[in-house]
Parts: structure tokens; sequence; C-alpha cells
């Protein structure tokens, strides 16, 4: 078998036989009359009524000699066309055979007819290549036998599995739902900044960078959380944004340090009315863009379960969880018994002693209860100290929720903290706890806080991974199989 260099050279002299016949192996002069799925639509009528332009790429060729069956693709449907030598002239038909290789792209000259088995096709009367492709296709049965490879070569994996390729229509389909939904309901799509001076709206570790012109160092957001609320001030009503954050942070099928978020911010509505109107959009998605509302996903063990989303979505206590799955009040409980508990659920002792307690609690939460949770549940009342951007309830926990499918964190939706002076408190504990070697903590942003002294309304946020929600509706596991380009080590050679 020819290696890839071999291929290559072979290649290159077919395109001196494409130029010695006056050809241009890379034309841009293209004539298409029909895109090849107007013609699979439309066959019947197109029959009997003339010839016309249509292109795409050579994915198989079959037959030799008198006469060739080519299958065409050119992104928007399939169908065959036919290279018959006595309607064709020998000569072009020969310099098909010599020169044109699967992946190749080729414009046709070419009249529907009805093969003798049946099939519908396109007869060739004329071609020329538009574009030579250098490097082979994959084998079009097995396309990339090598996981990663899909990832490194997604265009190949795209190309050649009709499966992954309407996955990532579905992708597109899922965020434009997304946008008409918030449209419709009157809210003002909007940009903020990747670089940001600081980050803030969420604790996590940050890519940092340096802005040179101005000689300061930069980080990439992990949030959109501040730069909403801030709007919020100028008086708009209702934001959504749907853009890229950062978190240089740990990999696995769940998580990934590039992401996008969607995030949406309300004045005038509660938490409740957030919930209503997160159950509306997710089962939206489900029902009107993937047409059915059960779904096959695996669950963070790797066993397969059923996602029903027609079923009541209830709402339950973080507090009440811990007490069912893990005998633990979160409110009695010292600081000691936390630490025990955290231990018997796997932490490791060097971690447990510069681990906050609110920390703890949401370790043993996700070990002992999450992962129980597999249609979709709102978690409500999540402790203070994690959620320090969220209007407080009094009683140690602050007034949010998560939406928990398959035992995956989907959305985070806060009544929003409008009180400048307890922001300032929460976001002071933040910076100690920073300062004691928490690097997740948040630290004080004065702009933000800035702003909130100018008064700020009301409000409800929200915020969801479109990655995950994604993975979940198309059923994949790993969040890599819905992203185009996903991150990955080097490849070594």
């Amino acid at each position: 078998m020819a290696n890839l260099n071999e291929i290559k050279e072979a290649r290159l002299e077919k395109i001196k036989l494409l130029k010695e016949f006056g050809m241009n192996p890379y034309s841009f002069d293209v004539k298409r009359d029909k895109t090849l799925k107007e013609v699979s639509y439309d066959f019947d009528s197109l029959i009997d009524k003339g010839s016309f332009f249509a292109v795409g790429r050579v994915m198989v060729v079959r037959g030799q000699g008198a006469i060739l069956f080519v299958e065409l693709n050119d992104g928007t449907g399939s169908i065959q066309a036919v290279f018959k030598k006595d309607v064709l002239g020998q000569e072009k038909t020969k310099l098909f055979e010599d020169t044109i290789d699967m992946g190749d792209f080729i414009e046709i000259h070419c009249e529907p007819f009805i093969t003798q088995r049946g099939a519908k096709s396109l007869l060739v009367h004329d071609w020329k290549i538009i574009s030579k492709s250098l490097a082979p296709l994959p084998e079009k049965w097995s396309g990339l036998a090598d996981v990663e490879e899909t990832y490194r070569k997604r265009y190949l994996d795209i190309l050649t599995d009709k499966e992954v390729f309407e996955r990532f229509k579905k992708r597109s389909e899922i965020v434009k739902y997304i946008r008409t939904f918030f449209d419709n309901l009157g809210f003002l799509e909007i940009e903020t900044p990747i670089l940001q001076k600081e980050a803030g709206g969420a604790m996590a570790k940050t890519f940092n960078t340096h802005h040179n012109d101005y000689d300061m160092d930069m980080v990439m957001r992990i949030s959109l959380e501040l730069e909403h609320k801030m709007l919020m001030v100028s008086g708009f009503n209702r934001i959504y944004e749907i853009g890229k954050n950062f978190r240089n942070e740990g990999s696995d099928p769940t998580h990934i340090q590039e992401f996008t978020m969607m995030e949406w911010y309300a004045a005038y509505m509660s938490l409740k009315d957030n919930m209503d109107l997160t159950e509306e959009l997710i089962r939206g998605l489900a029902k009107n863009v993937m047409g059915k509302e059960v779904f096959k996903v695996l669950d963070k063990d790797g066993e397969e379960k059923e996602v029903d989303f027609s079923k009541e979505w209830p709402r339950v206590n973080f507090a009440d969880l811990l007490k069912e799955n893990a005998g633990l009040d979160m409110f009695s409980a010292t600081l000691d018994e936390v630490q025990k508990k955290a231990k018997e659920f796997g932490m490791d002792e060097k971690e447990i002693g510069k681990t906050s307690k609110a920390n703890l609690l949401d370790f043993i939460y996700k070990k002992s209860s999450r992962n129980k949770i597999i249609n979709p549940t709102f978690v409500m009342n999540y402790p203070t100290d994690l959620k320090p951007l969220a209007a407080q309830n009094g009683d140690g926990t602050a007034n949010v929720c998560q939406l928990i499918i398959a035992g995956a964190e989907i959305t985070n939706q806060y009544q929003e903290l409008v009180d400048p002076i307890e922001q300032r408190n929460l976001l002071e504990n933040q910076a100690k706890a920073k300062e004691a070697g928490d690097d997740e903590a948040m630290s004080i942003n004065e702009e933000f806080l800035t702003a909130m002294e100018h008064g700020m309304p009301p409000m409800t946020g929200f915020g969801m991974g479109i990655d995950r929600i994604v993975a979940i509706l198309t059923e994949q596991r790993n969040l890599r199989d819905v992203i185009f380009f996903p991150i990955l080590r080097p490849k070594n050679d």
C-alpha cells in the first residue's frame, strides 16, 4: 500500500495531466444551477426538462471503461452521476479515470435519468475539475478508526460519518432555537469582553495573558455574569449572550477548558419564574428540535440511563439531599463532622484540611446525591459560600438552583443579589479565602460593586453550558463529540 508521500506525488502528477489538458485544477469559475438536494427533491419534475450544471465531491467511483458510476456529495445531499463513454467521449472519460480521485471536487453538465435498475441518477455530458485533493480520504465505510483522530481531523470525521454530520447540524439548530426563544420573549442579545482585567462571576482558575500595548496583565473570562448584571443597571430589562468561557482546570468527558455558555438576566422576575422558563425552554428543545422526549445517556459511572423530559421536574433542597443520601445535617454539623464525612466519601486528607466547609458539603453532595439524579431535577438552596453573587436566604443558604440531568449540572440559576453592601461583605470573605490559598475563590471587583451602588433592579439570572445540553440531546457521553475542534494534547511524533 502506498504511503502518504507516494499518494501525494501521484496526485501531483495528475495535476500536471489536468493542466496539460487545459483544466485549472483549482478553478474559481464554477457553474451550479441546482444543489444536489434540490435535484433529489425535484427529480421527477426535472426529467425531460433539459440539462443543467451541478457540482460535488467525488465520494465513490465504481466501474471502468465504457461506464463509470460516481457518487457525488455537495454538502446538501448526494446523488449518483453516470459517466458513459458513448455520451462523454473517449478522451474525457479516460481523463476522468486517469486523474480523478475520491475527495476531488468536480463540475458536471448533466441531465436526470433513471438507470435500468431504477436508480435516480445524473447522466454526465461534460465535466471539469474544480478542486484537486492531494491527501486521501479515510475509507468510506470505516471512517477514522482512531477516536482521537476524529477530534484532530473533525472535517474528515464529519465528511465520512453521516451521523456526525447530522449531529453538528442539530447543534446549530439547538442554538438557533435558543436564540429565537429569547428573542420572542423580548430579550436583547448582547456581547461582552472575553479579555478582562480580573475574573469574576464564578469560582474557577483562569487562563492568564498580557496586554502588550497597555502593559497590563489580563485574564480570559470564566463567566459572563458580572458584565451582564452591570448592564442591567443601564435600563435594559432582559438580556442574553451566547459566548465562550475559559477555565484552566482539569479535563474529563464532562469538562473542557474552552466551552460555550448561554446566560440571561431578567428584571422583575423571580427564581420560580426562572425555573418555569428553563423547563419550557429545554422541553421545547427536546420536543421541537430533537422530535422526542426520552433520551439514552450514560451516567457518571458509564451506565446507560433513560432520561424522560415528559415527566414532572421535581424541585428539591440541597440540604434534604445531604440528609437523605449522606446522613448529614448541613445546618447543625460541625466542621469536624463534615470533614469526617468528606473522608468517608473519598476526599484525600491533604485536601480536606485546606477545603472550606461549603466546598466540603458540595463534594459530599456530588458524591452522595448528584449522580443519583437522572430525570431533570432542580436542586435548590446551596450553601452561601458557594454562591456569593446570589441573594441569600438568611439561613446559610443562597436563593439559587441548578438543573441536574443524568448526574450533570446543566444550568446555574439565581435570584440575583442586588444589595451592594451585602455583596461587598460576601466578596471580602471570598478574597480572604483566596489569600488563604483557595485558587478558585473570587476577587473583589470594584467596577462591579460601583455599578451595584448606582442601583440594580430585582432580577433573576441563568447560565447554561451549550455543549452539555447538546451532548444530552444528541445522546453523547463526551463533550468533545459535540465540539467541532476540542482542545487536545500535542500529538507525539
